[in-house]
């Protein structure tokens, strides 16, 4: 029965007991394995008597097995979609399990109740149960519960759009679940896994993951494995537009459905249909199947949002204009409620990983009916959401996202030209936004950006000049992202760069100018990076505070052989002093530079922080990402998660260490570590790298930064003319890898 060989199961479990064992717990042990395998051959009415035969034996004989059969009691529930139910039936289990001391029990409820949780779209809920069962699991080094509960974690993540996180957690569940000898589990966490590959446009990979979980699950003569199975192939065939094969496992997947009923997965096999018939230009099936789902009370969010905006463009195909409309809006609706009811914040940033093509779709749609402003505000409401509700609920605001007004208005205010990018998957778009008006340009897709964005990037790392070498792609880049608005941009003007995608990673100054005298684009302009439209509206425009005072962490102690010492942290914490006399400056070196004296310090009444430390930037959970600061027991981090928690309205963070902007991007909200957490703190401007930095030349850089402040110039001329100083000179550093790492951001 654990392997998933139900039919076997109840062929060796079913017959009469001798009558000296017919009231002990074998007698309940028998009833309640074959109440799982009815449970989960779909056979609900025999699971229900064999069930309450299973609480007639324990309430008269062997009531320790009463946790027992509150657990099945909820699976069976949890699987004919009665959530309600099977979650008390599961709280039962757990109260059971924990007042008589039953770790397995206890680890079986907890997983039980994630599973209800996701099961009910409840993620954050879900991940907190798992995860303590994932820790008690492996506490009693329980290798089968640890598979499943890795694989449920990994199912919660996928549905916030973690698509990176859940395929990590898929893999090794699958893993965990052959050494444990589960291999009915190891074919649903292959599934998941093939399904990731193929929302990340891995369709070899996604299809050799689900080939094989499909034939595995034929094997075990598993119905409901094999229509998942066939449900992920019908989708990739679809996304090769293999129709015919795609057409093949649908109608073996709704053929299968019909003996083993689960109408929830019954109208995913319906919305891969729409989406077949949408393809092969049907619009009138493909109309009437989208829109039987959406009336479907039984519908879930994530399959309701992707039927109404799949909704919305067979309406425009057909010229229904306002219909089309109205499901864009409804679709983007649903998925913004969705997502404000997620409490991590780390499920808000991921969220729209899954959901952007939603608002990718809308954005053509609007430029197609020939209206690029109103295209322009909905790429901009897919921006920064989880920035700006974070900043919304501290202040006390209404954290929905406001509609933004006449753009040009936002640059009058600024006196800036603003270059608003979309990367799309077919169709990329750049708006320009000056003072007095608003264009459109369009773009190559995404993939031919992204490519060349890595490309010149790695050049970086070259011993020769980018500019020096004629690097094609630095000159490629500018053509294709800057000079179609060139003749909105003035000389020497200040630009806000409000990027999207791989362009998040991207150095605007670094671009080539092409002429008869190529230089980097930041000898033509002052830029700045901004997160949204709605955000920049509201940014303070207040010159640098004459009497602003100093918090500056650094020239910490060793704290591990990863980090060595900086040798030239404290020479930057010295130049530092020559701007701030001692009654402005507070500065945490040595044994007090740690996290724990820097949050106690009242960083809040600081006009400027500082860090003079090690950084780093993790991909898999970006607000894991952290300052390297001096040991207090075996703690040398202050993490951008802590960083969140305490509000502040520095004027200016500058986070000279490596990575400090992150190397993680999430769609809608750009790259994301330490620079995105101290502008969500509530800090105005935010200087952070974009790789790691020079300790030779970054203290020269930040001299000459901090003498412009000093002078009075705004933050984004004085780094400008820094990084000026060093293109200029006449050694290494007039390199891009030397003083282009440190972008400006526009905090709120």
């Amino acid at each position: 029965m654990r392997q998933g060989f139900y039919e076997e199961s109840l062929a060796l479990d079913t017959f009469d007991l001798p009558s000296q064992l017919s009231q002990n717990d074998i007698a309940v042990w028998q009833k309640l394995t074959q109440a799982s395998d009815y449970s989960y051959l779909s056979r609900y009415p025999e699971a229900q008597s064999a069930l309450d035969q299973a609480q007639t034996l324990a309430a008269a004989s062997q009531p320790q097995l009463t946790g027992e059969v509150a657990l099945r009691a909820g699976t069976l529930a949890s699987l004919q979609w009665k959530l309600d139910q099977a979650g008390l039936e599961y709280h039962s289990a757990l109260n059971f399990a924990r007042t008589h001391k039953d770790r397995f029990l206890e680890i079986a409820a907890l997983g039980s109740l994630g599973l209800v949780a996701t099961r009910m779209e409840h993620y954050d809920e879900s991940v907190e149960w798992n995860k303590q069962a994932l820790q008690l699991a492996k506490d009693l080094s329980a290798m089968s519960s640890v598979a499943r509960t890795e694989g449920n974690i990994g199912w919660s993540y996928y549905q916030v759009g973690d698509l990176e996180g859940a395929l990590a957690l898929y893999q090794q569940a699958a893993a965990d679940s052959e050494t444990a000898g589960l291999s009915e589990k190891r074919v649903t966490w292959l599934i998941n896994a093939g399904i990731v590959h193929f929302d990340l446009g891995n369709f070899t990979a996604a299809e050799d993951e689900s080939k094989r979980a499909l034939l595995l699950s034929r094997q075990l003569k598993d119905i409901n494995s094999t229509i998942d199975g066939l449900q992920n192939l019908a989708l990739i065939a679809l996304g090769k537009n293999a129709f015919a094969q795609a057409e093949t496992f649908l109608s073996e997947a709704s053929r299968l459905e019909l003996s083993a009923p689960d109408h929830p997965r019954d109208l995913y096999t319906q919305l891969i249909s729409a989406h077949l018939a949408a393809k092969n230009a049907n619009l009138l099936r493909a109309e009437q199947l989208y829109s039987a789902i959406l009336h479907d009370a039984a519908s879930p969010a994530s399959v309701l949002w992707e039927a109404q905006a799949s909704l919305a463009q067979v309406h425009a195909e057909q010229g229904k204009n306002s219909l089309a409309e109205r499901e864009f809006r409804d679709s983007i609706s649903r998925i913004a409620k969705a997502r404000e009811s997620l409490e991590h914040e780390d499920f808000r940033l991921s969220f729209l990983s899954s959901a952007i093509r939603f608002y990718d779709a809308y954005v053509n749609f609007l430029i197609a009916q020939k209206r690029p402003l109103d295209a322009l505000k909905i790429a901009d409401l897919s921006r920064a959401q989880a920035l700006e509700m974070g900043l919304s609920t501290s202040s006390g605001a209404n954290p929905a996202k406001p509609g933004l007004g006449d753009v040009s208005a936002i640059a009058f205010r600024r006196k800036e030209t603003l270059l608003f990018y979309w990367l799309g998957e077919q169709r990329s778009y750049l708006w320009a936004i000056t003072p007095t008006s608003t264009a459109i340009f369009s773009l190559p897709s995404s993939g031919e950006v992204d490519t060349a964005v890595k490309a010149y990037r790695q050049s970086f790392l070259d011993p020769r000049d980018p500019l020096e070498a004629g690097n094609a792609d630095g000159k490629k880049l500018y053509s294709l992202l800057v000079a179609p608005a060139e003749k909105l941009i003035s000389r020497n003007s200040r630009v806000v760069i409000l990027p999207d995608g791989s362009l998040n990673s991207l150095n605007f100054e670094t671009l080539i100018v092409p002429g008869p005298k190529p230089h980097y684009w930041i000898e033509d302009a002052t830029i700045t990076t901004a997160n949204s439209l709605a955000l920049l509206s509201r940014t303070s425009l207040a010159p640098p505070p004459k009497d602003g005072r100093l918090l500056v962490v650094g020239d910490a102690l060793p704290a591990s052989a990863d980090f060595p010492p900086l040798p030239q942290a404290g020479k930057e914490v010295g130049l530092l002093e020559n701007y701030f006399s001692p009654a402005r400056r507070l500065e945490l070196t040595g044994a007090n530079a740690t996290a724990t004296q820097f949050l106690s310090s009242q960083p809040e009444k600081f006009a400027y922080l500082h860090f003079a430390t090690h950084g780093t930037a993790s991909r898999t959970r970006p607000l894991e990402s952290a300052v390297i600061l001096s040991p207090e027991g075996d703690s040398y981090k202050l993490y951008a998660r802590d960083v969140v928690k305490h509000p502040l309205a520095a004027y200016l963070v500058t986070i000279s260490a490596c990575n400090g902007a992150g190397t993680k991007s999430y769609a809608g909200e750009g790259l994301v570590g330490l620079s995105w957490a101290f502008l969500r703190a509530g800090t105005h401007n935010v200087i952070a790298g974009l790789w790691e930095v020079s300790n030779a030349s970054t203290p020269q850089l930040m001299d000459e930064l901090y003498k412009g402040l000093h002078a009075g110039e705004d933050p984004a001329t004085a780094l400008r003319n820094a990084k000026l100083t060093l293109l200029h000179s006449n050694g290494n550093y007039r390199r891009p890898f030397y003083w282009a790492p440190f972008l400006l951001y526009s905090g709120s």
